[in-house]
């Protein structure tokens, strides 16, 4: 009886441990103010295109995953602190970010680039002639972001530079005239130019840079849950989920 009763004991702590490994949650860090990549919709939900990305990347792993909303000034620190376990929000590959995380392989390019009320005029192509049409002008970008970074490598004290805690509040400056122009990713500002409140700008010049490698961040030294997460891309790239979701919010593939 005492050795069935072990077999029993034995078996439930199987069961356990199997169901545990079933119903494993990941959490993954997103600041939701940032359409059509990340926000929220009416009811508080955070929605848009890296956040079905991430869910898709779940389910091929196999996990459950939740959201978990930060500020964009704190949110590789929140990363860093445990808060949540990867991070998916639109986050530029840079060599000073590769100093605080480890990324995943690119799951979209981008590209910066300036928009500008249409009746501005922004002369040039090169970054040479943009500095020069755009000198004296005040310029807006979101903080911590590679816009805010080029702009104060670039225009130096050629031009009045002012960051923004959100790409929300920078637009809303822009588009009551208390900023000149705006250096932005351009599949964002993509959106926001057929918005209302985008209809009288436009993109002004060539992309400043083309080759922004957008990826997922993990903390330093997770080498196990940054090659599933590369697993689990390279499986939605191969089987057109990455497609569906990509054609949901662009007219163009932004891989």
């Amino acid at each position: 009886m005492q050795t069935y009763k072990k077999l029993l004991l034995a078996a439930a702590a199987t069961l356990a441990i199997t169901g545990n490994a079933f119903a494993e949650t990941l959490k993954f860090g997103i600041e939701a103010a940032y359409p059509p990549f990340n926000n929220k919709d009416a009811s508080g939900q955070v929605v848009g295109f890296d956040y079905e990305i991430a869910q898709a990347l779940c389910a091929k792993m196999k996990v459950e995953c939740q959201p978990v909303t930060s500020d964009w000034d704190g949110i590789i620190p929140a990363l860093n602190a445990k808060k949540f376990d990867f991070l998916i929000s639109s986050l530029s590959i840079t060599d000073e970010r590769k100093q605080a995380v480890d990324f995943t392989d690119p799951y979209y390019s981008n590209k910066l680039q300036f928009i500008a009320p249409k009746t501005t005029e922004v002369k040039g192509e090169s970054a040479a002639e943009l500095k020069e049409s755009l000198k004296g002008k005040t310029i807006g970008a979101q903080r911590a972001t590679l816009a805010s970074t080029w702009l104060e490598d670039n225009m130096g004290s050629d031009a009045n530079v002012s960051l923004y805690d959100t790409q929300e509040n920078a637009y809303l400056d822009l588009s009551a005239g208390r900023t000149d122009a705006l250096l932005a990713d351009k599949y964002v500002s993509y959106e926001w130019l057929k918005s209302d409140a985008g209809k009288n700008f436009e993109f002004k010049g060539k992309p400043v840079e083309e080759n922004d490698k957008v990826g997922i961040a993990v903390r330093k030294g997770d080498d196990p849950l940054r090659e599933k997460l590369n697993a689990a891309l390279k499986e939605i790239i191969a089987d057109g989920t990455y497609k569906k979701i990509n054609d949901k919010y662009f007219p163009f593939s932004i891989l």
